[in-house]
């Protein structure tokens, strides 16, 4: 369940049909749509070791377990080209995301001119982070080449990556992983797969089911 405050309607409705224009724009490779985001995870280790299941006995993992600390999820995903980028770093500040968008252009998109890039608005995601991270120069040449869409508050069901965070969390992050490369070796192998197989996302929901469907979210205008 999510409720928008009534004086922040009209923000989140101008937010929310700008992604959804963007979303309907035709594919095309020299200018892709990329959709990102993140989520914190939590690296746990186990206390005994699990018993290993056999005929007529299911794995046995004890409910007590061991913290070895926090770290942050990074996912990028094209809807239309079915291909998606994850990666996990120990913390999830400005340096790490611009660092993450600079390997998004320059080793997966070394050649388009323009990516349109799609993200929540948190505090690390702005172009300034680029500046904190690289050299003036680098940091501007990074920067003219995104086209930067921000979902709306509350609005986090608008971005696509979040689909894909859903998939990884339940077909690759149900068992409990304790150190950070394991961890990067098993999403690395799951977004290889997950390519492999072209697995795309047809969005439906466009503007116009938008007025519809949302229709109490739209401000009335009164003629006066």
């Amino acid at each position: 369940m999510w409720c928008i405050p009534p004086e922040q309607n009209s923000a989140f409705v101008a937010c929310m049909e700008d992604i959804l224009d963007v979303y309907q724009r035709p594919y095309d490779e020299n200018c892709p749509v990329i959709c990102m985001d993140e989520k914190p995870y939590q690296l746990l280790g186990e206390v005994r070791t699990p018993i290993l299941a056999k005929p007529g006995s299911p794995l046995k993992i004890d409910n007590e377990y061991k913290r070895n600390g926090t770290c942050s999820i990074f996912m990028f995903a094209e809807p239309l080209g079915g291909w998606r980028y994850v990666n996990a770093r120990e913390r999830r500040t400005k340096i790490d995301w611009a660092e993450e968008i600079k390997t998004l252009l320059t080793v997966h998109y070394p050649d388009v001119p323009k990516i349109i890039l799609v993200m929540d608005n948190l505090n690390t995601h702005t172009i300034s982070s680029l500046y904190e991270a690289f050299p003036a120069q680098e940091a501007r040449e990074l920067a003219k080449r995104l086209e930067i869409h921000y979902t709306p508050k509350h609005g986090s069901w608008l971005n696509i990556a979040e689909v894909e965070l859903s998939f990884i969390s339940r077909q690759c992050l149900d068992k409990r992983i304790d150190i950070l490369e394991v961890l990067n070796g098993k999403i690395h192998a799951w977004a290889k797969n997950r390519n492999t197989q072209q697995k795309g996302i047809d969005w439906q929901f466009t503007t116009e089911d938008a007025r519809i469907k949302l229709k109490h979210l739209y401000p009335i205008i009164c003629n006066v």
